[in-house]
């Protein structure tokens, strides 16, 4: 079955409440103080079937300018506005204003209604008519029909019953697809059940069972049962009247406003990027005005930064900065209104651009240009977006999380690289790849230009100067990229450029040559580094030395030359598979060395695992 919400708006003692009753036989005053003062305060709710076998949900808003906040937090789920407004008085100052409410909220259809028809004669409700249109002709309501009615004799209402159905038919369907978001805008408990909340959902899908969290709140919860229209149903669709019986959370931890969707898919913020419109007959607004903030069902204090101008006239708009005194929990493309924070007046609206921006600074070009691109682009620049801030790929998930977007495999940008990464899909950008591997070739020449006789850069060194203190097992997946596509070599955990090689000057050769025999010659009693002769300067040929094999560290002051390294391996490897266990002593006398170096060659080949120490004797390593 198809979901429509029907909203009502219009003065206060319009006709607003009685109506639904002519309509639904259901009374939305539910509150004492409504019953015993005869106006709406607050929101109600009711609904009925329409012909066609669509249910219409319909939402009873006051009329009054003290419950204007009251109205805001219902007008944001509604499919279809019924502007009530009373024959015997016209278009009054709350109909104006709940109007241009409704059309910040990007409400496109609509049936304007006359009420108590019986009170008036024939021609008067003509001349109404005639108000009423040329009042609304800039409106979205400008080509609506007019229905006039009485819910007292019942005239006019299966005209209206009969438009309704007409317009809900054309209502397209909300998507069951989307991010489960429900605005609270009714929080209350029932004996024997606990807490319920109601709310209209505005996108997605939502099953008994369900976990959810309510923000900016951050309680967990889960969906306990659910109801649509006063019915138990084990799943509510977006476009729906929903309450929801939540486990383990107290009345008083939630308030009109929050809102329930998935863990993750909202960040709240106190700051929001947004396009900003002012009405043409508002006061200009100031850059830092202070001004009422409603989005969703709920209101938050706030200033207005103009980014691009210090102030701004009645009829345009610009890009502003909200920053707001509370947390608000939106997504990109969610409509809100503004007021005036004393005296309370619509002034304003608009559409959320970015829902957790950092703070910018005003006339930044770039920042305009970015919301510019947004604005126009839409979903494309989002993505394109979310994946180039990124140092490395993104899953699919992690798109869909920070950008707030579903069906990112849709979306074709064209410079992103899709990848496979161990069973799962990532994309990169292009532009992004491009900057890693230009800063990689910067890294490498420099270090090239800087340490002339290393082999290159340890992978760890150059994955932090690239990325960060991440340990994430991407960046390993980018050097194999760029060592695929012929930019680096990778060896031993060493990276280079591609085509680099270290090449020796003569006098390089030279001293290479004096090391070697100098080390061939001192046996297993060689030179400690700082007794060498300008050893400081030595140190990049011994480091280059021990790469290329020709000489071994023992430990920082101790090097052999390839060639009595193996001389020693094979004395040790050879008396212990004769005897089984070699003592310090021993070796000592078979290297014909001293204690300490004896000491420093068998605890080096211990750390590579050829033997173990036991106690006072080594044997060979066998494993563990």
């Amino acid at each position: 079955m198809k979901n429509v919400i029907i909203g009502t708006a219009g003065h206060i003692d319009h006709g607003k409440t009685t109506l639904i009753k002519a309509l639904t036989g259901k009374d939305t005053d539910r509150l004492k103080e409504e019953k015993l003062r005869g106006i709406t305060t607050d929101l109600g709710f009711a609904y009925f079937d329409l012909p066609s076998g669509i249910r219409a949900g319909i939402i009873d808003v006051p009329g009054h300018e003290r419950f204007i906040k009251n109205m805001l937090a219902g007008a944001h789920g509604v499919d279809i506005v019924m502007l009530v407004i009373a024959a015997d008085e016209g278009i009054m100052p709350q109909t104006k204003e709940h109007m241009d409410i409704l059309s910040y909220l990007n409400i496109k259809g609509g049936v304007i209604v006359l009420t108590k028809c019986d009170l008036v004669e024939k021609d008067w409700i003509k001349m109404v008519e005639e108000d009423v249109r040329e009042v609304l002709k800039e409106t979205f309501l400008r080509d609506a029909p007019i229905i006039p009615v009485s819910s007292v004799t019942g005239e006019g209402l299966e005209a209206l019953v009969k438009k309704l159905n007409e317009l809900a038919q054309t209502v397209e369907e909300r998507s069951a697809e989307g991010i489960v978001r429900l605005p609270i805008d009714r929080v209350f408990s029932i004996a024997g059940f606990g807490t319920i909340v109601t709310g209209t959902l505005i996108s997605g899908s939502i099953k008994v069972g369900d976990g959810i969290v309510i923000y900016p709140r951050m309680i967990k919860s889960k969906v306990r049962n659910l109801q649509v229209h006063e019915r138990n149903v084990e799943c509510a669709l977006a476009g729906q009247r929903t309450a929801i019986n939540l486990a383990n959370v107290k009345v008083e931890d939630i308030k009109r406003g929050d809102v329930i969707a998935p863990a993750g898919v909202i960040i709240p913020s106190m700051m929001v990027d947004v396009k900003l419109s002012l009405l043409k007959e508002a006061k200009p607004l100031i850059n830092r005005d202070r001004i009422r903030f409603y989005t969703g069902a709920s209101e938050i204090i706030g200033r207005v930064i103009l980014l691009d101008r210090d102030g701004l006239e009645g009829g345009q708009s610009c890009y502003a900065q909200i920053q707001l005194e509370d947390y608000v929990c939106v997504l990109r493309g969610d409509k809100f209104v503004i007021r005036t924070y004393s005296p309370m007046m619509t002034i304003g609206g608009g559409v959320i651009l970015v829902p957790n921006p950092a703070k910018h600074k005003r006339f930044d070009e770039k920042v305009i240009r970015e919301l510019k691109n947004i604005e126009e682009l839409g979903d494309i620049f989002i993505v394109e977006k979310v994946v180039y801030d990124s140092l490395l790929p993104l899953s699919i998930a992690e798109i869909e999380r920070k950008a707030s977007i579903l069906n990112v495999k849709n979306i074709s940008v064209r410079d992103l690289i899709n990848l496979e990464i161990e069973g799962e899909e990532y994309f990169y950008h292009r532009k992004r790849y491009s900057d890693i591997c230009a800063k990689t070739r910067e890294i490498l020449v420099d270090f090239r230009q800087k340490y002339p006789l290393k082999e290159g850069i340890s992978k760890e060194e150059l994955k932090s100067k690239l990325f960060g203190d991440t340990k994430s097992k991407l960046c390993d997946y980018i050097f194999r990229l760029m060592e695929s596509d012929g930019l680096i070599k990778i060896k031993n955990q060493i990276i280079a450029l591609k085509d680099f090689e270290v090449v020796l000057s003569k006098e390089q050769e030279k001293l290479k040559e004096e090391i070697i025999r100098l080390y061939n010659a001192s046996k297993f009693e060689p030179p400690k580094v700082a007794e060498l002769k300008g050893y400081s300067e030595l140190l990049p040929m011994l480091e280059y030395l021990t790469n290329t094999g020709e000489l071994v560290k023992i430990d920082d002051e101790i090097y052999l030359s390839k060639e009595n390294f193996m001389e020693a391996q094979k004395i040790l490897i050879e008396y212990l598979k004769q005897h089984g266990e070699i003592s310090l002593a021993i070796y000592r006398d078979l290297l014909k060395t001293s204690r300490k170096y004896a000491m420093a060659i068998l605890e080096y080949f211990d750390s590579i695992k050829l033997t173990k120490r036991i106690e006072d004797v080594r044997i060979l390593y066998k494993g563990e």
